[in-house]
């Protein structure tokens, strides 16, 4: 490897994920019940951003103007191709520059918001202090960071595989490619590992995570496990970085992982709350979860807000229900499994089954007899975290965002063609992404090309017979045009029934 790589896995490109944690919209009801106002971002920063399916989605359906940096060029390149596709070369800067270059720029803003994804366990000590030291300099005062990382203690069983796994990728012999070699040395680790009596005794578990590595993706391995830094970290030792840049914890990214009922028994939640120290308070939750990744928000001077702005913030939101209400969304399972009263959600999901959107002080008003407003407000969040509801932008938001995501959409669309490695589409009306397949992302091509519905199974069978792919159905692999063509009409049914009526609500097409 070459040394502008600082010891990051350069050789093999980021998988093409998308991040929701990274929209600023999706801070919203995290803060809100963590009583912190909600900063309105401008301008925002992506640190490491990969293939930038994420940063692109974001500039095309936010308000936002979004900087960045990756040091792979390769991976730049490619987010700069989607950014033209999408017209949002005006909002995007993004550059190929390691993280020591990018934060010394004197020509940056501040920003609002600054998302980390996946990058803090895996570079090295003096890059966490260059990125520590940018933070403090180009956090606006009341903005926010999002930052997730490998966690400890939940890492402490596991980190040997790790270990043994880069080993064997170190010395794998001669292969044809950087993929192969990752696959052998798979199957090496495995190998060793149902040899190591002594540890797999203690350590359970550990033999059939190696053996679920076998599944994962080549690209993905090659970034998670095979960097030359990667440091899972306790709690307190983020704390003690982040607080030099003046950063206040303020709650986890996904309320579902604050939200005691689904995370812990009774003993538990009694322990907890003998604890006052918000430090020793995440550190004891680590200990009880034994979770291996963390998604947080810190803030540089969060303001608390008042019973009734918190009201007031509340009320201002508009939401919506995503998708048909099936029995199990009064299930909320985390860590734990609890179930929402009948007695409050079906009175909600009565004013949101028109899947239209709807003010949160309306429907506090029409629903003021069943609930209170507070009652109100956990019922959405909770929703929210399950991904059954979301939050709408505004109609002026929506309509600047429409521009950009229109054109993103239908590249993503036509790049389902040859294959499916962008899995999501950009929403005006959330200011987000959308987890969209490829099957369904061929449908829609087939939509936006008005091809008659009953002729859809047809068009995607024609795309994925022309690359001697197969439908997949009960762990089977289909065989032959009547039974392939048999399973897409079911797809297209289901397809037809609910996912094109919430890409249309969501504007998605």
């Amino acid at each position: 490897m070459s040394n502008w790589n600082e010891g990051y896995t350069s050789d093999i490109t980021y998988t093409y994920g998308y991040y929701p944690e990274l929209s600023p919209q999706s801070l919203t009801v995290p803060f809100l019940n963590a009583g912190i106002a909600p900063p309105k971002i401008t301008r925002a920063c992506e640190l490491g951003f990969g293939q930038g399916v994420s940063v692109n989605i974001h500039a095309a359906a936010g308000g936002a103007q979004w900087y960045g940096t990756d040091f792979n060029p390769a991976q730049v390149q490619f987010a700069r191709h989607l950014g033209a596709q999408g017209g949002t070369e005006e909002k995007l800067h993004i550059a190929d520059q390691s993280f020591a270059e990018f934060c010394a720029r004197d020509d940056l803003p501040e920003f609002d918001f600054i998302g980390l994804h996946g990058i803090w366990s895996w570079i090295s000590d003096e890059n966490r202090r260059i990125i520590a030291d940018f933070l403090r300099r180009k956090l606006k005062v009341g903005g926010v960071l999002y930052i997730s990382y490998n966690t400890l203690p939940g890492w402490s069983a596991n980190a040997p595989l790790r270990h043994l796994l880069a080993e064997y990728d170190r010395h794998a012999s001669a292969a044809d490619s950087r993929q192969s070699s990752i696959v052998q040395a798979v199957d090496r680790t495995r190998e060793a590992l149902k040899l190591s009596h002594r540890l797999t005794e203690q350590v359970p578990g550990i033999a059939a995570r190696a053996d679920s590595l076998a599944e994962a993706n080549v690209n993905y391995l090659a970034h998670e496990y095979l960097n030359g830094d990667w440091h899972p970290m306790y709690y307190t030792q983020i704390e003690s970085s982040l607080q030099a840049a003046k950063l206040t914890y303020v709650c986890s990214a996904s309320y579902l992982d604050d939200y005691d009922d689904c995370l812990f028994d009774e003993a538990q939640k009694a322990h907890m709350a003998g604890i006052h120290s918000s430090s020793l308070r995440q550190t004891t939750k680590d200990f009880f979860l034994n979770r291996q990744f963390r998604r947080d928000y810190w803030v540089k001077g969060g303001r608390q807000l008042t019973a009734g702005e918190t009201a007031a913030a509340w009320n201002a939101q508009t939401v919506m229900l995503a998708g048909e209400p099936g029995e199990q969304i009064g299930t909320v399972s985390h860590y734990r499994t609890i179930h929402i009263l009948e007695a409050l959600l079906q009175p909600l999901l009565e004013q949101l089954k028109d899947r239209q959107p709807h003010k949160v002080a309306d429907l506090a008003a029409s629903l003021k007899d069943k609930m209170n407003p507070e009652q109100l407000y956990g019922l959405i969040s909770l929703l929210e975290a399950k991904k059954n509801l979301v939050l709408v932008q505004s109609e002026e938001e929506i309509k600047a965002a429409a521009k950009y995501c229109r054109p993103l959409n239908r590249h993503i669309l036509e790049r389902a063609r040859d294959n499916g490695d962008i899995g999501w589409l950009a929403s005006p009306a959330t200011g987000s992404g959308v987890a969209v397949g490829r099957i369904d992302q061929l449908f829609l091509l087939a939509h936006t090309e008005k091809v008659k519905q009953d002729k859809w199974p047809q068009f995607v069978w024609e795309i994925l017979k022309a690359q001697n792919l197969s439908l997949i159905r009960d762990g089977q692999t289909l065989s032959g045009d009547e039974a392939n063509l048999a399973e897409l009409v079911r797809l297209k049914t289901i397809f037809v029934e609910k996912q094109l009526p919430l890409m249309q609500k969501l504007q998605v097409v």
